[in-house]
């Protein structure tokens, strides 16, 4: 323990890292407060999440990110039409398939979305991907909830007027506010972090200036469904506020990095700088950062979530080998939904 502790004594007012561990601490944690977010293809694995268990998660904010099941599982469609956006997304037939899907218990209850508040969120910079993909995703959820009357409750917001690109932006200003350069944090001088917890879970009081939690890694390989790969790094991330640690009830966010965006590719920039923990401190909110890796068989050199099939056909349905490492990983956490055997290996 004298050992682990150790590792904070140099980062003084940062955020702790202790000594890797093997799993993922259990949490007190409230089933009202789980919530998704994620940047472009972590977007696209943010709103698969959120309708494969929208009895899980009750919101879902997507950065760059176009409406769910977009691909079809097609590369080139992924290419075009879900990042290009030529031709557009054709929201009124994934609506059908996604009803379809949930009647057939491939995708959650859609009725559970009532409770749900969705925060789409694109820069008018972005050359990656169009204006008119991510606001399919707006218009996705609008859909949903004109055609289902018990959606009636639900809450959609489009932000798409704010000038940055292809990144996530943080409060602090630079000049890579209109680029898309690892790591891929916009310093916009807007904290999208902060407008991603305030849609999700209301106003809080603010921040510290720093993180004052722990920052832990923990073993991905150990919550592998059923011991088949998951196509994900051996090691995953999660920040604790001292609050949570201590015993108080907390939320929990799951946060999807973006393509090239992972630990292996910009070192732990996103993890530690893209401003989601400090405000996890005030929201007495636990955030989870899952880490994929790169592979050439199957092909995802750049390490995305899967939201074009490379996992498999039932890549953006609760099937789907990612959706059910995300379920136990809620459950190692202590969601109270996240109903699953922890045996391990």
């Amino acid at each position: 323990m004298r050992a682990a502790w150790a590792l904070c004594l140099p980062l003084l007012l940062a955020a702790c890292v202790r000594a890797p561990e093997d799993r993922l601490p259990s949490l007190k944690v409230d089933p009202a407060r789980v919530e998704v977010a994620g940047l472009s293809a972590g977007a696209y694995m943010a709103t698969q999440s959120h309708l494969a268990w929208p009895d899980i998660f009750s919101g879902a904010a997507l950065v760059a990110g176009g409406p769910w099941g977009c691909a079809g599982g097609q590369l080139t469609t992924a290419l075009g039409t879900c990042m290009k956006g030529t031709p557009a997304p054709d929201v009124d037939a994934l609506v059908t398939q996604a009803r379809e899907a949930s009647a057939a218990g491939r995708l959650g209850p859609l009725d559970a979305l009532a409770r749900s508040r969705v925060y789409v969120l694109h820069g008018k910079d972005d050359t990656r991907v169009a204006a008119n993909v991510s606001q399919a995703a707006a218009t996705f959820y609008d859909t949903l909830r004109a055609k289902m009357p018990a959606l009636a409750s639900m809450q959609v917001t489009w932000d798409g007027d704010r000038d940055f690109g292809h990144n996530l932006p943080v409060a602090a200003s630079g000049d890579d506010c209109r680029t898309s350069v690892a790591p891929y944090l916009g310093h916009c001088g807007f904290d999208a972090a902060g407008a991603i917890f305030k849609q999700l879970y209301g106003p809080a009081p603010m921040p510290a200036k720093a993180a004052t939690g722990e920052l832990r890694s923990f073993d991905q390989n150990r919550l592998r469904p059923d011991g088949r790969d998951a196509f994900l790094a051996d090691t995953g991330y999660a920040y604790v506020p001292k609050a949570c640690m201590d015993g108080a009830a907390c939320g929990v966010l799951v946060v999807f990095h973006g393509c090239k965006q992972n630990v292996e590719s910009v070192g732990e920039a996103f993890v530690r700088e893209a401003g989601f923990n400090r405000w996890a401190d005030a929201y007495h909110v636990a955030v989870l950062y899952p880490q994929t890796r790169a592979s050439f068989a199957p092909l995802n050199p750049q390490a995305c979530w899967d939201w074009w099939g490379y996992s498999g056909a039932h890549y953006d349905t609760r099937e789907g080998v990612q959706q059910q490492w995300l379920l136990r990983a809620l459950a190692a956490l202590g969601v109270p939904q996240a109903r699953v055997d922890l045996k391990q290996p």
